[in-house]
């Protein structure tokens, strides 16, 4: 679905759904694609329960080391590669 910019203003609802639904909504400007709403999928750190019960199941033992907290925020590696 492509709408211009005054379209998607007056039917951000309708767009939204879609976008849930899995459609990929395209906004113009000017004619020109200027952005995208697709739906959001939430990403996560590392999962520090499930990457524990893999090694488990695996028999590598647990190292003594305990990860920071900081470690599981996505934003925290933005930061760590210069993304941000």
């Amino acid at each position: 679905m492509e709408l211009g910019l005054r379209q998607a203003k007056a039917r951000l609802s309708e767009l939204v759904t879609a976008a849930q639904g899995g459609e990929h909504v395209i906004i113009t400007k000017h004619g020109q694609p200027a952005v995208e709403l697709v739906r959001f999928r939430k990403r996560g750190g590392i999962d520090f329960g499930k990457l524990k019960e893999a090694r488990q199941r695996l028999g590598l033992k647990d190292s003594d080391m305990d990860w920071p907290q900081e470690f599981d925020d996505p934003a925290f590696s933005r930061k760590v590669l210069g993304i941000e």
